[in-house]
């Protein structure tokens, strides 16, 4: 069942339009992890000119249910007497990679496009070469698996194997985004030893650089580098770390960039991983969760931001350590906005004996959290502490720990807040993501910055163009 038919429709037409050779179809694909889904393909040849001569490379692209917010899966169709050139778009299986379909957002992208572009990065880099007979024999071979895999007739014996391999591996989480954040993430997930297998999605143009190659050189365990997002499939947790890096001249520039990207992002890890919870470090984070949960069209409860985790964290440390109030950390949490506007509050506080003695409690508490800000202000936050932050909730959310975190949740109906934001609040969290709540002390100030928080996202979010 296609989610969008009428759109998908629409543009199978305008396919058969400028490539009438196309033909169509209704087949089964096999995905990485042995699932399979009945999909509309099509195949045919695109017209590439290459040293002064003419080719008809054969191709079929595999149309996902939820075209057109995620793209297309893209083969090379290879005849017997073809070998594939393993190039910067190619890979081994024929499988088609190009920064058209790593960038693919709707309405901007298109089936034809995709194949103006594919027809242009061939005419820089021939894909297909003829074989010689002998070669033609074994290629015929490698095809013949290769249609299997590609077309749902995998050989039950290596599909049984390929089950039993994954049945013990299913606390996988998916790091969207490479850069220093991304890397973070993957690096502090696998020095906890929270997961079973970790996929880094490098969403880069070009071949695999920088922080990734080296992940791939010195071989970090259980981690698995794609630029394919069904590499993301059945993950119990989506890590969302990445940004646009565009040129944007104002702040809402800047955000209505990262929401362009995410609308080609989400709804692909989003069909992968249908149960997943989404767990979203991008900035600005309480902007950016938000436009993840409508993308994705998820429960609130398992869209999430990292929020003021790592706030919370340091501001209960610098509490007990620093400034020896042991009894106050516990109940002390950092909630609101990222940034200057975050705020301090209480979970509980001690029953004193009659209101003189609680105002003086109050009063003392409230000095000692100020002094606690200050601290806090002259941290930092880096990519690898940021990346803690993000493995610590991992932990509680794969390992069911009901443990409290400050994150960013759908804040509406708390504190008398009417619109639809992500702020950070108390939260207990589990396998589905935010199980509930935690009740917060009644501060008439503090309510009123997270009001004024929420006011401010708000009229934000308006402008955006989602």
């Amino acid at each position: 069942q296609y989610k969008f038919r009428d759109l998908t429709i629409e543009e199978l037409k305008d396919v058969s339009k400028t490539y009438p050779n196309f033909t169509f179809s209704m087949n089964t694909y096999t995905f990485k992890d042995g699932s399979q889904k009945d999909l509309l393909n099509f195949s045919g040849t695109v017209p590439v000119k290459y040293a002064g001569n003419s080719y008809n490379i054969p191709v079929r692209l595999w149309i996902l249910d939820s075209h057109p917010f995620a793209p297309p899966i893209c083969f090379l169709k290879p005849t017997a007497n073809m070998g594939i050139a393993v190039g910067k778009h190619v890979d081994a299986r024929g499988r088609i990679y190009l920064p058209y379909l790593q960038n693919w957002s709707h309405p901007k992208s298109t089936l034809t496009g995709l194949i103006k572009e594919m027809i242009a990065k061939f005419e820089e880099e021939l894909p297909l070469y003829s074989l010689s007979s002998s070669d033609a024999a074994r290629q015929s071979e490698l095809l013949s698996y290769i249609a299997k895999i590609t077309e749902g007739e995998t050989d039950m014996k290596s599909r049984s194997k390929t089950g039993s391999r994954n049945e013990g591996c299913f606390n996988k989480i998916t790091v969207v985004g490479a850069g220093d954040l991304g890397i973070a993430c993957v690096l502090a997930v696998a020095a906890k030893d929270v997961a079973d297998k970790v996929v880094l999605l490098d969403l880069s143009e070009g071949a695999t650089k920088g922080g990734t190659m080296d992940l791939e050189i010195f071989a970090v365990p259980n981690v698995e580098i794609s630029k394919d997002f069904s590499a993301s499939a059945d993950s119990k947790v989506v890590v969302l770390t990445a940004n646009s890096l565009g040129n944007a001249q104002t702040y809402l520039d800047v955000i209505q960039s990262n929401v362009d990207l995410f609308r080609g992002i989400i709804p692909a890890v989003s069909h992968y991983s249908q149960n997943a919870v989404l767990l979203v470090a991008s900035h600005p984070v309480e902007v950016m969760t938000f436009v993840s949960w409508k993308l994705s069209s998820f429960p609130k409860s398992r869209v999430i931001g990292v929020g003021a985790n790592l706030d919370s964290e340091r501001f209960r440390y610098i509490l007990t350590n620093l400034l020896k109030a042991e009894v106050l950390a516990k109940d002390a949490w950092v909630i609101g906005e990222q940034g200057e506007d975050k705020v301090p509050s209480w979970t509980s506080c001690n029953v004193a004996a009659n209101q003189t003695e609680a105002m003086a409690a109050r009063n003392s508490r409230e000095k000692v959290a100020n002094r606690a800000m200050e601290v806090l202000k002259g941290k930092g936050q880096r990519s690898w502490s940021v990346g803690l932050s993000v493995a610590d909730l991992v932990d509680s959310i794969l390992k069911d720990k009901r443990k409290v975190h400050s994150v960013s949740t759908l804040a509406k109906g708390c504190c008398n807040i009417n619109s639809e934001v992500f702020l950070s609040l108390p939260c207990v969290l589990g396998t589905s993501g935010v199980i509930e709540m935690v009740r917060l002390e009644e501060d008439p100030l503090v309510q009123e910055k997270l009001q004024s928080s929420a006011g401010s996202i708000h009229d934000l979010q308006q402008q955006l163009k989602l």
